[in-house]
């Protein structure tokens, strides 16, 4: 049945269930498969006795393994498991379903994924969906429950010529069904057909044995109670169960039916009790609803009276900068007045030109002495123009910010819990963002509700929340290239704390490129030390060294011990990350073509011989002979707590210029269809140094060490790093 089709069938069947047109019971929450929110097709059990469709179980696996392991892909990680995923193409579906199916020898397929309906980690080995039960069972109660959902919507023939005649039974070992006649032409008796068993009109064909999936020829006969799942009597012998206590199927049967059957007579006798308990939810529910609409309401009092302290306030200060603003109105009127009597033939030189028409000396002087001090105390302010009031209001800037911070703290009464603060030193974003934080032991909250949003300067998105119980949390499916803001509150029974001041991390620009160092290619195990997982080199070159030393006389060349990733790169955009311990006197870390390294690898290694060094700026594409040209291979130096940018024709090659101190954790992003490698400091996600790249060759994480040093690569954030870092 198409995708399509079985949604609107589940949506006609849900239409049902509503209009109460279903006999079934109300069991339709056990039937709904926790991946895709359906109606279960095909269900298989997990390890942690949890049922999904086989179809969500493939998706999931691949959308995995698509996201962590394939080399190739340039897309980000994938839808989380909880909504519905895209369907994949049939020939990826074939190849997972083959066993010992791998992507290329040098990345194991996905077997380890979160369980949709407990979120623990469960590893279905290496037989992976093969080595699962289908949950016959479960599949059989669905087909019931879709029969009496659709019990007006007939089962049709399969054999029959168009038009299709309804059918009156199924045959379990023929996989179909049949109406009267089709049945008898295709049943007749006196064949071995006809002793076939055969059922009422259904869709759910089961087999009538149940094989196991390790050993596809035998019949499950006997359980395993440690595992708790059933087996062969090959999986006992010398299989995975062999030091495994099992019985048999029969009484098992019995032991778990007499304990299945003990637990609901239980609960029907406990219909009572449980009718009492729903009536008590139902008036719970009416009292939160109560006490949530009381909440609301004085929660709507606080901000109103905080809006009518905001309003008494606003009117305090505009009244006031209204009366500054008329009084020095005023003034500069009074003033521009005075201005204008010192015009001609208005104000006071018009008064002073009357007087000066007066030809009795007395009357003259009498009103000129007075007259003259006016005009000389306007000539001084002529001479020295001051305005009478200032135009600024500087004084008057109402200062918000701590009002403004305080409210944008607003929040509950906490009754004394404290804010949880997230630890900026053990938080960090790899492939996944992990979010760490602390809380008093006093404070011990109940829950706690981790925040987080995508950073966006043109509108403000909205903060996605994942409720959590312990003090750590792991969060994927975050955008690439991407600065995401974090924040955590904390609960106490229905007490919520202020919410933690935000931390903001930046994503990688590329996909997490998963590789581990390559212990074949180059590898010299004199002078380099590889740990057990491949992810650490130390250098321990100097002890050879000295013992040729007595053999050196007038010079000696060293070289660079060089050591790669164990997976190339042919296409897409890549991030991997790495630490170069501090007390490292010389490493370079970067890319190189799969050719140049041949030519590397190749090259003599006698310690006591001059020859040429690897490393000697006569083909490094880090000298100033390679400005112009794109090599096949880029590299940067990093020693004695430095980090070196290469010479660049376009920027400052002065030493102080050129000389970093040396990050935390580097990590570098190669896009190989621009033919691009870029160096970033981890902590700042800052980009440190750019170069181009020749791509023409498959491309290799590349590292080289000489003297003291170490390099350990960046491990993927996943759940079991999150364990690890608790037992930490």
């Amino acid at each position: 049945m198409s995708e399509s089709g079985e949604m609107s069938e589940f949506g006609y069947i849900m239409e049902l269930i509503a209009k109460g047109k279903v006999t079934i019971k109300n069991i339709e929450r056990e039937l709904i498969c926790p991946a895709c929110k359906e109606l279960f097709t095909h269900p298989l059990i997990l390890p942690c006795q949890h049922s999904i469709c086989h179809k969500c179980v493939k998706e999931l696996l691949l959308t995995l393994d698509d996201s962590f392991n394939d080399v190739g892909s340039d897309n980000s990680n994938q839808s989380s498991p909880r909504l519905r995923l895209p369907s994949p193409s049939m020939d990826k579906i074939d190849r997972i379903n083959r066993p010992g199916w791998k992507r290329n020898s040098l990345t194991p397929r996905t077997t380890v994924f979160p369980c949709p309906g407990c979120e623990h980690d469960v590893d279905l080995g290496e037989r992976g969906i093969n080595g699962l039960f289908r949950n016959f069972t479960l599949e059989t109660i669905v087909e019931r429950y879709r029969q009496a959902a659709r019990a007006a919507t007939a089962i049709m023939c399969d054999l029959c010529k168009p038009p299709p005649q309804e059918s009156t039974k199924s045959c379990m070992d023929c996989s179909a069904s049949y109406c009267n006649e089709c049945f008898k032409i295709h049943h007749p008796w006196g064949t071995i057909k006809a002793q076939h068993e055969y059922v009422g009109p259904t869709t759910n064909f089961r087999p009538k044995i149940l094989m196991c999936p390790e050993h596809e020829t035998e019949r499950i006969n006997m359980y395993c109670e440690l595992c708790r799942r059933p087996v062969c009597h090959l999986c006992k012998l010398g299989g995975n169960h062999a030091n495994h206590r099992v019985t048999t199927m029969s009484s098992a049967y019995k032991t778990l039916k007499e304990k299945l059957s003990k637990d609901i007579d239980y609960l029907i006798g406990k219909e009572s009790q449980v009718k009492s308990q729903i009536s008590e939810l139902n008036l719970l529910m009416k009292e939160t609803e109560c006490n949530g609409e009381r909440a609301k309401e004085e929660a709507i009092t606080h901000f109103e009276k905080l809006f009518e302290v905001l309003e008494e306030r606003k009117s305090s200060v505009l009244k006031a900068i209204d009366s500054s603003k008329k009084l020095r109105l005023d003034k500069f009127q009074t003033q521009m007045e005075e201005y204008q009597g010192l015009l001609e033939n208005s104000g006071l030189v018009g008064y002073a030109q009357e007087v000066l028409k007066e030809t009795d000396q007395s009357c003259f002087v009498q009103t000129a002495k007075q007259l003259h001090l006016r005009i000389q105390k306007a000539t001084e302010s002529l001479k020295s123009f001051r305005p009478a009031a200032q135009t600024s209001f500087e004084d008057y800037v109402v200062n918000t910010s701590k009002q403004t911070e305080l409210l944008g703290e607003l929040s509950f009464f906490s009754s004394g819990i404290d804010v949880p603060e997230i630890n900026e030193e053990q938080s960090k974003v790899y492939n996944s963002a992990l979010i760490n934080w602390h809380h008093p032991e006093k404070d011990r909250a109940d829950s706690y509700v981790l925040e987080y949003r995508k950073m966006n300067r043109d509108d403000e998105m909205s903060w996605n929340e994942i409720e959590v119980c312990g003090t750590s949390k792991i969060i994927q499916d975050l955008e690439n290239s991407s600065t995401y803001a974090f924040r955590v509150r904390a609960y106490k029974g229905s007490i919520c704390s202020p919410c933690s001041r935000e931390l903001i991390l930046h994503t990688p620009p590329a996909p997490v490129f998963s590789f581990l160092f390559d212990e074949k290619c180059g590898y010299n195990n004199e002078h380099l030390l590889l740990n057990l997982k491949r992810d650490r080199v130390e250098s321990r070159a100097g002890f050879n060294l000295l013992l040729a030393a007595e053999r050196i006389q007038v010079g000696y060349y060293t070289s660079l011990d060089y050591i790669i990733g164990d997976t190339g790169i042919t296409k897409g955009k890549h991030f991997w990350a790495f630490r170069v311990e501090p007390y490292s006197y010389l490493v370079k870390v970067g890319v190189a073509s799969s050719d140049k390294l041949q030519e590397w690898l190749r090259s003599p290694r006698d310690a006591v011989s001059p020859r040429y060094e690897q490393d000697s700026g006569h083909d490094s594409g880090s000298e100033d002979a390679c400005f112009d040209s794109s090599q096949p291979f880029t590299l940067v130096t990093i020693g004695m707590k430095k980090f070196f940018i290469p010479k660049s024709p376009t920027s400052s090659n002065e030493p102080e210029n050129r000389v970093l101190p040396m990050p935390t954790s580097i990590g570098i992003f190669l896009d190989y269809d621009k033919g691009k490698v870029n160096f970033y400091d981890m902590d700042q996600m800052k980009c440190l140094y750019e170069r181009q790249v020749d791509c023409s060759h498959t491309l290799y994480p590349a590292f080289a060490l000489m003297g003291s040093g170490g390099i350990q690569l960046e491990e993927p954030i996943t759940a079991k790093y999150l364990e690890y870092q608790e037992d930490m």
